[in-house]
């Protein structure tokens, strides 16, 4: 082994011990804790050692919301593996899978799911060194979101073009879903996923934003215990949530 692939290897294996201290901090204590100095100190290094390997505490979070977005997507496509090949059960198996992940890692889905993408999940400013603005870093957020969209939900929507009516789009938000629509086809090419024109229609971005906003929707008060009133049974009310977007959504 020639000694540039050796130092590699002991700084990949480094980079992923300051990644699990951090996430063992996060789920431990929360995100405000997830310090340079609080790992530094975990790993018997000097602070400043952590800049040669993350530039500053928001590139560090946004790595570890990276690994968790892994996670996330890995266990996903897992919650489809016995389910039958009927196009309803595969998504709400998915919604399911991914409200009982919300539920059993607060921690976690606060920091991919309800932190600024700006902030790092921090305070502004905070263990920041001072450098120019990195226009990639206002899309680092999108693109962790995006790697659970793309590899759970695309299949799902390609198969559900020939599984369900298209919904009606109204006349206001039709133009204003272009962006979207384009926006989603360059990310399917990009990541070489092969997707039907009409799934990608305006009808279909449509619909998984009702699905998105209402599945959302009750994750994040459950998480966060939001609920306006007490919500004893909370789990037949999302269940009564997703029956009632399998209908709106012609899915049978």
């Amino acid at each position: 082994m020639n000694e540039v692939t050796r130092r590699e290897q002991l700084r990949a294996a480094t980079e992923l011990d300051i990644r699990r201290h951090a996430r063992e901090l996060l789920v431990r204590e929360g995100q405000e804790a997830v310090t340079l100095r609080a790992i530094a100190r975990e790993l018997g290094i000097t602070a400043p050692a952590l800049y040669r390997y993350y530039d500053s505490r928001e590139d560090l979070l946004a790595r570890l919301a990276e690994d968790i977005c892994g996670d996330l997507s890995t266990e996903l496509n897992e919650t489809m593996r016995d389910v039958d090949d009927e196009h309803l059960s595969k998504v709400f198996a998915v919604c399911r899978g991914f409200r009982r992940w919300a539920l059993a890692h607060p921690r976690e889905f606060a920091l991919v799911f309800a932190t600024p993408a700006n902030t790092g999940g921090g305070r502004p400013g905070a263990e920041q060194r001072d450098s120019p603005h990195d226009p990639a870093e206002s899309t680092t957020r999108g693109d962790e979101l995006g790697s659970v969209f793309l590899s759970v939900v695309g299949p799902l929507m390609a198969e559900g073009v020939t599984n369900s009516p298209p919904p009606s789009v109204p006349d206001e938000l039709r133009e204003g879903l272009a962006d979207s629509q384009r926006d989603l086809a360059t990310a399917f090419n990009t990541h070489g996923i092969e997707m039907p024109p009409e799934a990608v229609s305006a009808e279909a971005v449509y619909m998984l934003l009702r699905w998105w906003a209402r599945l959302y929707g009750q994750v994040a008060l459950e998480v966060f215990e939001k609920f306006p009133f007490d919500v004893s049974h909370a789990d037949r009310l999302f269940e009564s949530v997703l029956e009632e977007l399998g209908r709106e959504s012609g899915l049978r």
